[in-house]
């Protein structure tokens, strides 16, 4: 029986895994030059899932299920299927933003569907480049395998009705893991509106992180999530961020803390915004 993996995985370990034939590295990287940018620099051996075709369903309406939206279940083994990841595949993944932008939600979704042999690159791209990691060009292929067997999703999800339900409420609490300001309705570079869902905290997915872009030590996290959560159980907490993506490097933190995996609202801000909900906004409080 294999020993379970931690969520997190060091350069220097990630290096003595390189000759194991079920090791398989993912660069999920995002932003709107992703592709190109993993053609001109990746991980030696590492292949590409792109955040907005394999990690969500994106449909023309965020209003319905936010900008990131879940595929279902059967279309993410699809996915696996064409990256070449089975059920005893060893699933390395990174990205170019400390796990932020999609490593940490390629994290949760396999484990979401049961697939406990994964791994987020602690650091990134960034920090396996200073340890000196190969580093390749170009695009890596790999060979189909059989579809991913797979259920419904498995990790606990909130979905808008759940959060209007409880935001505020003494027996649940709901995490904002964006920046200060899109929180606090200063700035809003995405969608539409500035502002929080009412009652929700503000806990920045970068107080994760030490000052090198690592993640902070297991002990600090938990101590950190300990406090906040203040003996509610997981399933009274609910992560979100702008489009449910970002949400995932605080569900990837609790885990690596050792805790239960909270729930994942989705939908996130990009949802609740366009739904006339209520919103604290800068200018003129609850809206």
């Amino acid at each position: 029986m294999r020993t379970a993996l931690p969520p997190i995985i060091n350069a220097d370990e990630l290096k003595a895994l390189y000759h194991s034939t079920e090791l398989m590295m993912v660069d999920a990287s995002g932003g709107k030059d992703a592709a190109s940018n993993y053609s001109n620099k990746h991980l030696k051996g590492a292949f590409y899932a792109d955040v907005n075709e394999q990690l969500a369903n994106v449909g023309e309406d965020a209003a319905k299920g936010g900008r990131h939206p879940l595929p279902t279940a059967a279309q993410f083994s699809q996915t696996l299927a064409r990256l070449g990841i089975s059920p005893e595949t060893h699933v390395v993944v990174y990205d170019d933003m400390n796990g932020s932008n999609a490593a940490a939600r390629f994290w949760w979704m396999l484990r979401a569907i049961g697939h406990e042999r994964v791994q987020v690159l602690n650091g990134g791209l960034q920090a396996a480049e200073n340890y000196g990691l190969p580093i390749s060009s170009g695009v890596e292929t790999t060979s189909e395998v059989a579809a991913y067997p797979v259920g419904a999703w498995q990790l606990p999800q909130a979905h808008m009705a759940e959060v209007e339900r409880v935001s505020g409420s003494d027996s649940h609490i709901v995490i904002d893991v964006r920046d200060a300001n899109r929180y606090a309705g200063l700035v809003e570079p995405i969608d539409l509106i500035a502002g929080h869902i009412p009652g929700a905290v503000n806990v920045p997915f970068s107080s994760n992180l030490q000052s090198d872009g690592r993640f902070k030590s297991p002990e600090e996290l938990k101590e950190k999530y300990e406090k906040l959560m203040d003996g509610l159980p997981s399933e009274n907490v609910i992560v979100h961020c702008g489009s449910g993506v970002t949400a995932c490097h605080t569900l990837l933190a609790t885990a690596y803390a050792g805790l239960d995996i909270p729930k994942l609202y989705v939908g996130s801000w990009s949802e609740w915004s366009r739904n006339d909900k209520a919103m604290v906004t800068q200018k003129s409080g609850v809206k």
